[in-house]
């Protein structure tokens, strides 16, 4: 049963499988990541996608680090972040937290590169430009990306205590 809260897609289905869905509806990475999560901080739909729209791609299509990890950091900032600028503890747990997070998705998936996770050349990541490839099935079936946004969220469930 499906119903709509503040925007966010809410199902009996974790958030990995919400952030898989919203990857498969054409989202990036990094929104996948973060819509799937946005709701439990008050952020609507419009202002989660807007706001981790930048990070797909490895950034802007340049194929750094992971969208779905940067997904991870956003949610991260939002249980751990400080606001206190000299709080260096807060600090220090927060850059502790997201540590652990990439080694884990490190450890599960070999990189946390996003050009390194699809195996491109250097070539191949200097031939591409910033426009989006079209999502295709066949991009879908070349593409670990869905599956990547699911273990970045399933990262989050176990970090945070989710579900």
């Amino acid at each position: 049963m499906e119903e709509k809260r503040e925007g966010i897609m809410e199902t009996e289905m974790t958030c990995a499988g919400q952030a898989a869905e919203f990857f498969s509806q054409g989202y990036n990475c990094c929104q996948s990541v973060f819509l799937a999560f946005a709701g439990r901080y008050g952020i609507d739909r419009e202002t989660a996608l807007k706001l981790s729209c930048s990070f797909g791609g490895g950034m802007g299509r340049m194929r750094q680090v992971c969208g779905a990890v940067s997904g991870m950091a956003l949610i991260c900032g939002l249980e751990t972040g400080n606001t206190d600028c000299g709080d260096r503890q807060a600090k220090t747990k927060n850059y502790e937290t997201m540590r652990r997070l990439a080694s884990a998705f490190r450890e599960k998936n070999g990189s946390i590169v996003c050009g390194e996770l699809l195996g491109l050349s250097e070539q191949e990541k200097k031939g591409e430009g910033a426009a989006p490839s079209p999502r295709t099935e066949d991009y879908y079936k070349k593409r670990p990306c869905k599956e990547l946004v699911r273990c970045a969220a399933e990262i989050l469930e176990e970090e945070f205590h989710f579900k």
